[in-house]
């Protein structure tokens, strides 16, 4: 008989996030997986024998190759009761939860998924910037600034965030080191350069960074700031100056 293995978000940063039901598996876990974006204070909350496994991916840098991570979680599953892969955010949100899923699935391995609080709601929150406000948008859509090749083709065809449909506001996950091309596809596509758009470094954590400027303003305001970061283009970024409580309240920018 083989343990289970518990798909975890450990939410966008701030470790009061962090739902009952994600605590109470990390705090069982005999084995715990995590990624680069889970708090270590999060970690504080395993117990002391636990067997605690980084596999994290940064920008442009791999640790340890998904396929490597999918055989460890069914190693480990295979020895241990209760493994738990602990991601950031929520692990069906850009997360590759799904195919850890699969791949558990067809080792006959039992899994669960416990969500998270994703950073696309959370870190807007955090930075006073709502995705939906009545009378200013009707709709949200959460993107991944990292384009992975073409199942079909093989081929890198770059970001490309469409055309941004009217009140709409839009929320790109990892998408600082790609903002450039961000920006010339969303004007390519018709979308107004004097659009609000924000930068949010870091967001929900004590040290949360936020820029505000326009569309066409955005690359040079939020030159020198780093990873994570969460890009938010719409109309409800208007709204900042007014509920900006978090940055305000802890000090920050």
């Amino acid at each position: 008989m083989s343990g289970k293995v518990y798909l975890t978000g450990a939410g966008p940063g701030d470790p009061e996030l962090l739902t009952i039901k994600a605590r109470r598996a990390i705090r069982q876990a005999d084995v715990i997986l995590y990624d680069n974006l889970v708090n270590p204070e999060i970690l504080d909350e395993a117990k002391k024998d636990a067997i605690l496994i980084y596999v994290g991916k940064e920008d442009k840098h791999h640790t340890i190759p998904q396929e490597q991570i999918n055989a460890m979680l069914a190693d480990y599953a295979l020895k241990y009761d209760k493994v738990v892969r602990l991601k950031g955010g929520d692990p069906l949100v850009f997360g590759r939860g799904g195919e850890e899923a699969l791949f558990l699935a067809d080792q006959g391995i039992a899994f669960e998924f416990i969500p998270g609080i994703s950073s696309a709601l959370a870190v807007p929150a955090y930075a006073g910037i709502p995705v939906t406000h009545r009378g200013i948008n009707t709709s949200f859509r959460v993107m991944t600034g990292h384009q992975a090749a073409c199942h079909k083709c093989g081929k890198d065809h770059g970001f490309d965030a469409g055309k941004l449909r009217e009140n709409e506001t839009l929320v790109i996950l990892m998408g600082l080191h790609g903002l450039e091309k961000i920006v010339e596809s969303l004007i390519k596509n018709g979308a107004a350069t004097t659009i609000p758009c924000a930068v949010i470094e870091n967001g929900t954590r004590k040290n949360q960074k936020t820029v505000v400027a326009t569309l066409e303003t955005i690359l040079e305001a939020s030159s020198g700031m780093g990873s994570p970061a969460i890009v938010v283009v719409g109309e409800t970024i208007s709204l900042h100056e007014q509920l900006q409580w978090f940055n305000l309240e802890n000090g920050n920018d």
